[in-house]
C-alpha cells in the first residue's frame, strides 16, 4: 500500500468535502444529524429500505475546540438488532461531555446481511469520519472505537482489518486510512464465529446459517488479525458473564500483550451481559471512570 503524504492527504479531505455529500438529516438546535454512508446503495444492498442503509449519527460537543478527538460508537444486539440506547446515544452524550464529537453507528444486521457487510459499514464508517473532519472540527488521526457486546467483535474487526486507504479508488473516502487511534471493547462478543460454543451462543446460532456455511466464518475471528499495528484497547468484561464468557477477553488481552500493543484489562467479579455504562450499578458503574482515565493518558482528553 503507497504511503501518502500529508499534501496527498490533504488534497484528498479536500476533494472529499467536494464530492457529492451523502443524504442527511440534522437538528441544528441538538447538535444531532444523521450522514449516509455511501451515497448510493451500499454495497451488496438488497433494496433501498432504512434496514438497508447504514449511517453514522453524529453527536456534536458544545464547547469543543478545534482538532478534538472523535469516537464512532457501535452498539451491540447479536448482530440482529441494535441496542442504540443505552449502548448508542447514552454513550454519545458521555463522550461529548468530554469533548469528543461521537458517531453512532448503524450497520446492517442478519440474517438479512451477513458477514462481511457489517464489518463493510465499520470500516467505511472510519473512512466517512476521517472524510469530515475539518466539517466537524476532530483531528483526523485521532479517531476512536467504541462497541458493545457483538458491536464489540464489529469493532475488533474493523480495528484489526483496517488499512491505508486504496489511492487509486474512484470514490475519494475510500482513499483515506480506516486506522483506529484507540478502541474501547466492553463485554465484547470475540468468540462470535467459533465453531463450538458449547453452552454460549455462536453467531451461527443467533442467526439460524446451517452448519455448512458456518465455516465461512471463521476468517472473521478478530484474534487472528491481532498484529503490532493494532491500536492501543481498553476492555471491560465480567467474570461470570453467562452470554459471552470472560476466556474472550483475557484470551484477546494476552494476544495484544504478545504483539505490543498498549492494552488494559478490567474484569469485575459478578456482573450481568448488556449493563451498558451502567449507571445506577454502584460497582460496574465505576468501569467508565477507568476509561476516562485511560483516554487522558492516551493525552485524548
Amino acid at each position: 500500500m503507497l504511503k501518502l503524504s500529508g499534501l496527498v492527504v490533504l488534497f484528498i479531505l479536500a476533494s472529499v468535502a467536494a464530492f457529492a455529500q451523502p443524504d442527511s438529516a440534522s437538528d441544528k438546535y441538538l447538535h444531532i444529524q444523521t450522514i449516509r454512508l455511501w451515497d448510493s446503495a451500499a454495497p451488496g444492498a438488497i433494496s433501498a429500505t432504512d434496514d438497508d442503509i447504514p449511517t453514522l449519527t453524529v453527536f456534536e460537543p458544545w464547547d469543543a475546540p478545534p482538532n478534538h478527538p472523535a469516537v464512532i460508537v457501535v452498539p451491540g444486539g447479536a448482530y440482529k438488532m441494535l441496542a442504540s440506547i443505552h449502548e448508542g446515544r447514552e454513550v454519545a452524550d458521555w463522550f461529548t461531555s468530554r469533548g469528543f464529537t461521537a458517531f453512532v453507528l448503524k450497520y446492517r444486521l442478519g440474517p438479512r446481511y451477513l458477514y462481511p457487510a457489517p464489518l463493510q459499514d465499520a470500516q467505511r464508517a472510519v473512512r466517512m469520519v476521517r472524510s469530515r473532519a475539518q466539517q466537524f472540527g476532530i483531528d483526523p488521526e485521532r479517531i476512536g472505537m467504541l462497541g458493545f457486546s457483538a458491536g464489540g467483535h464489529l469493532t475488533a474487526m474493523a480495528a484489526t482489518t483496517s488499512d491505508d486507504g486504496d489511492p487509486g479508488a474512484r470514490d475519494p473516502v475510500d482513499r483515506l486510512s480506516s486506522r483506529l487511534k484507540f478502541m474501547v471493547l466492553v463485554y465484547p462478543w470475540l468468540n462470535a464465529m467459533e465453531l463450538k460454543q458449547g453452552d454460549w451462543i455462536s453467531y451461527c446460532s443467533v442467526l439460524e446459517i446451517p452448519s455448512d456455511k458456518c465455516a465461512n466464518f471463521i476468517q472473521y475471528s478478530p484474534l487472528r488479525g491481532v498484529s503490532k499495528k493494532t491500536p492501543p484497547t481498553f476492555i471491560f468484561h465480567t467474570a461470570d458473564d453467562d452470554t459471552v464468557p470472560v476466556r474472550t477477553s483475557t484470551s484477546f488481552y494476552q494476544a495484544l500483550q504478545n504483539a505490543g500493543v498498549p492494552v488494559e484489562l478490567h474484569v469485575y467479579n459478578s456482573g450481568p451481559h448488556g449493563v451498558g455504562l451502567a449507571a445506577q450499578d454502584p460497582v460496574l458503574g465505576t468501569w467508565p471512570t477507568l476509561l476516562d482515565r485511560w483516554l487522558r493518558s492516551l493525552k485524548l482528553m
